[in-house]
């Protein structure tokens, strides 16, 4: 049964994902179509969107599990992370257009890796405290998160991600319009695959069960 439950909460955070990218784009097209293509609000809203939107829905998700008492799980402790997460960003995309960082350029190419994973660092460190909670110990903790399929997956963009960034800013992508911000932060926002990792690997499980 509660790896049951694991499939299904799992399945629902990926879906979660797939609105953020719906209405980032949906938010991108209004705001070129209204000439605000640089405007700096409107990038709050569309990276917020587009890097973070699934975070708001997986927040409301745990919220509802934990009124109605279900048993606390990982994907739970997923979605806790990523709200947490989440606002981090907001402070780091502000201070650097205090302090005359071009946005646009190369240098600026932390700000959307941050919109679109500072939730699913959050969501990773609360896997790990999920864990040590669970096991009591940061020896155990650490070897069943070294065994996780979820965690390492997430451990794994975290890492790779920002490489990537770099790498578009580097030959010359600038994201000079809402569609083209929204774009970026989805291409560097893979916190579907965590999830979509999750539900694959509880999907095997069950059938191998099934076969003994």
């Amino acid at each position: 049964m509660k790896e049951n439950q694991e499939k299904h909460e799992f399945s629902k955070l990926i879906r979660y994902t797939l609105w953020g990218y719906g209405l980032a784009l949906l938010s991108a097209l209004i705001l070129d179509s209204l000439k605000l293509q640089k405007n700096a609000f409107g990038q709050w809203l569309v990276r917020t969107l587009s890097g973070e939107g699934e975070s708001i829905f997986e927040g409301i998700y745990a919220i509802k599990q934990r009124i109605t008492n279900s048993t606390f799980s990982l994907a739970q402790a997923y979605g806790w992370g990523k709200v947490i997460g989440m606002t981090f960003p907001w402070f780091i995309d502000a201070v650097s257009r205090l302090t005359d960082i071009d946005v646009y350029g190369i240098e600026g190419f932390y700000i959307p890796y941050f919109y679109a994973l500072s939730d699913q660092i959050g969501a990773n460190i609360a896997g790990l405290l999920f864990f040590k909670r669970n096991h009591q110990q940061w020896k155990a903790a650490l070897k069943h998160y070294l065994r996780n399929p979820v965690m390492l997956t997430s451990l794994l963009i975290i890492i790779i991600v920002p490489m990537g960034l770099l790498a578009a800013r580097a030959i010359g992508f600038s994201p000079t319009t809402q569609l083209y911000t929204a774009l970026e932060t989805i291409a560097a926002n893979l916190c579907w695959l965590p999830p979509l990792v999750g539900w694959l690997y509880e999907r095997s499980e069950q059938k191998r069960s099934s076969y003994l």
